[in-house]
């Protein structure tokens, strides 16, 4: 790999890279790529990633760099006792270190096995088989290893409604009233601490007995959570601890508790009161399956869910989240418990799954194995199948991406409570002795030499602190050697007072422009030879010498295969090499044609319009078109469009040799009439009054007829009357008679 030394501490390559004298080029050593980036200092260097090399002696010469001497690399001696604290030096951000760790899984190792239950009523016969399970249990455990102990636990659900009815009389008996024995509502109960005693489990366990809830789920993670952090109370040791779950129903989870306006997270710490009862069953909301998962994984507890198989797929999803767990099928009556824990212990003990904890920010662990498919890289390192006796190794790898005080982190199995601790640290400063002489002549008297370079002194920068910044800051003068997205003088060379100093090139080419963006040797190659041997490379592109022409100048200058007749490309376009580049749209050979461009007539029309209007004037957009009046245009291929006026132009074009330039030869616009206002407004005042006249006859006529029809139905009901000669009795006359008594008679 060739590396190109641009004499300002800018770019490095390699881990161990040797540079030359005086205006020569590097050949690194190392087969790493080179880093190019800004560093300034031998910190900075370390800090830019592995690859980085300084050359920290002090020359003389501006152009002269010593030998490169690396960071100083210090391995420890590789790890092989699984369980003991080390100490890894990362000497370089970003440089992965790694180290083995080796895992034999021993025989005899104690285990604690704590049996949690449920005992809402539908476990009641699974219960009774329990209450003698401890010698039998206890007895399967040591055909395993003879330090074995045993705990009891149980749960049912929180103690309020909907969960739970709180009548008084159903919290004190909340099992069917036909039910002799049934304790009072509960969440979690721990009964009995670890013991190898199976006679105190058997008497403990024969005490409990079955209570009752209103809903199915049950509060499982209430109960798993405070078993696994109350461990105390519980008994935990240093051991295998297994968790042996046994339900045959579902759990309530995180946010159910809302429903009965338990709003508190639960908070994962142990609250078993003097009776061993979980005390803030009714104030916490239930975990949720990470809670559950991590504390499980904080006290290496690995859980057995023994359940039963309409509940089977539930579990099945729960073990896919919590690592080193198991599910087994029960019998309706739990009578095959003790293989079921058998199985699951043999499966849990066989596969070993590798981890951290208290992992840094900045830092990534990863890890292989020896393993069937453990050489694929992964953020756990998993064997399964592991026999008693069996070592298998895994390969950590460590990777700090910045630099680290001194800090820590733990790797261990799952499930077993020893770890590494690994202490890191990071080396990001060099140790230099240089820092003598604060004024030192190397750098003009107006800086100190660190590390083979200077650092200057307030007001002064440069590689030799040559620079006195004056009104511009030391990071304004090096923008200033910056192009836009790109490094400074482009990697290739010094940046003194915002200037770039270009550096020589590769192979003796010249570097140079205001970025040292450009050289000598970039252009296109023809027969080995920028520019073919045929002109001069200037930053990137050929300069031809006469009678040659291309973009690498590989091709004499001719237009015999351009032309047509005299035209060369139809003057749409530059011959080069023989070929015609045409305009845009225009197409080879000749750019005689446009096959995307707009029909003839309508390219000129606008212009058309304008020259008719402005005949004395000039149409400043369509200098490209030439006129020719012809009043006896022939009908035949005629173009006719309407201009604005609303006149119709006719007019014909042809494309002349050369890019928009037409000839069009029209006659006179042919414009309709303009319409006679007198007419107009005659007819509009004729048309008004000849409406008013109808509307008034149709106003008549409408009366007329609903008069008429009233005077026919006047008339039928004439005819339709019957009058009658008798007196009516209602009618009285006028003239009323009077007879004096006193002239009566006779």
């Amino acid at each position: 790999m060739i590396c190109i030394p641009i004499f300002s501490h800018t770019v490095f390559c390699g881990v161990f890279c040797c540079m030359s004298l005086i205006l020569s080029w590097t050949s690194c050593l190392s087969q790493e790529s080179c880093v190019k980036t800004v560093v300034r200092s031998c910190a900075e260097c370390i800090k830019s990633g592995p690859y980085c090399a300084w050359c920290k002696l002090l020359v003389k010469s501006t152009f002269i760099w010593p030998h490169c001497i690396s960071c100083t690399y210090r391995p420890a001696a590789p790890h092989t006792n699984a369980f003991r604290i080390r100490l890894i030096f990362l000497d370089f951000p970003d440089q992965p270190w790694t180290f083995t760790f080796k895992f034999k899984r021993a025989e005899g190792y104690p285990v604690d096995l704590y049996y949690l239950m449920d005992l809402s009523y539908s476990m009641n016969d699974d219960l009774q088989n329990v209450k003698s399970l401890g010698k039998d249990l206890l007895k399967a455990l040591r055909q395993i290893t003879k330090q074995s102990r045993i705990g009891f636990g149980s749960f049912v659900d929180k103690v309020v409604l909907p969960y739970t009815s709180t009548n008084p009389k159903r919290v004190q008996k909340p099992c069917p009233d036909n039910e002799r024995f049934c304790q009072p509502a509960f969440g979690y109960k721990h009964v009995l601490s670890m013991t190898d005693n199976e006679i105190l489990f058997n008497k403990r366990v024969s005490e409990q007995a079955i209570s009752g809830n209103l809903d199915v789920p049950e509060g499982g993670l209430d109960a798993i959570m405070q078993a696994a952090v109350c461990g105390d109370k519980i008994g935990w040791g240093n051991s295998t601890r297994l968790l042996v779950f046994t339900t045959d129903a579902g759990f309530h989870m995180a946010g159910d508790g809302k429903l009965a306006a338990i709003l508190e997270p639960n908070d994962g710490r142990c609250h078993l009161d003097a009776k061993m009862l979980y005390s803030k069953s009714s104030e916490m909301d239930y975990p949720s399956v990470g809670q559950v998962m991590q504390k499980l994984v904080e006290n290496n507890i690995q859980p057995i869910f023994a359940v039963t198989k309409d509940v089977e797929p539930v579990y099945r999803r729960l073990k896919d989240i919590i690592p080193k767990s198991e599910v087994g099928v029960l019998t309706s009556d739990s009578s095959n418990v003790i293989s079921l824990i058998q199985n699951a212990y043999r499966n849990l003990s066989s596969n070993v799954i590798v981890t951290h904890d208290d992992l840094p920010d900045h830092v990534t662990v990863m890890y292989t194995s020896n393993c069937p498919n453990g050489d694929l890289p992964s953020i756990r390192g998993t064997c399964d199948n592991v026999g008693i006796g069996k070592e298998v190794e895994f390969n950590v790898t460590v990777t700090a991406h910045k630099c680290l005080n001194e800090q820590s982190f733990l790797i261990g199995p799952l499930g077993f409570r020893e770890k590494i601790r690994v202490n890191l640290t990071t080396r990001c400063e060099c140790e230099c002795d240089d820092r003598k002489d604060s004024n030192h002549q190397h750098c003009n008297s107006q800086g100190q030499v660190s590390c083979g370079t200077c650092s200057c002194n307030k007001g002064f920068v440069g590689q030799k602190c040559e620079c006195k910044i004056g009104d511009k800051s030391e990071a304004e003068l090096r923008q200033a050697c910056m192009p836009v997205n790109g490094s400074m003088c482009s990697g290739q060379g010094e940046c003194v007072c915002g200037v770039c100093h270009c550096s020589p090139g590769e192979d003796g080419r010249s570097i140079y422009g205001r970025f040292c963006e450009c050289d000598d040797r970039s252009c296109p190659l023809s027969r080995g030879q920028p520019c073919g041997g045929q002109g001069r490379c200037s930053c990137g592109t050929c300069n031809c010498n006469p009678g040659y022409e291309g973009d690498a100048c590989d091709c004499r200058k001719s237009d015999n295969r351009c032309r047509t007749g005299n035209k060369v490309c139809y003057g749409r376009g530059n011959c080069v090499c023989d070929v015609c580049n045409c305009t845009v749209g225009y197409t080879r050979p000749f750019c005689e044609t446009c096959p995307g461009c707009p029909a003839l007539c309508e390219r000129v029309a606008s212009c058309v319009e304008c020259h008719m209007d402005e005949r004395k004037g000039n149409c400043l957009v369509c200098q490209g078109v030439t006129y020719r009046e012809e009043p006896d245009l022939k009908e035949q291929r005629l173009c006719k469009r309407r201009g604005t006026d609303g006149c119709q132009m006719i007019y014909s074009t042809k494309q002349l040799q050369g890019v928009e330039q037409y000839e069009v030869i029209f006659r006179n616009k042919e414009c309709p009439e303009p319409p006679d206002l007198r007419l107009i407004i005659g007819g509009t005042f004729s048309g008004v009054a000849l409406i008013g006249i109808l509307l008034l006859l149709a106003l008549k006529a409408f009366i007329h007829m609903r008069d008429l029809k009233e005077f026919r139905r006047f008339e039928n009901e004439q005819k339709k009357s019957k009058w009658s000669k008798a007196d009516n009795p209602l009618f009285k006359t006028a003239t009323t008679t009077v007879q004096n008594p006193n002239f009566g008679g006779d």
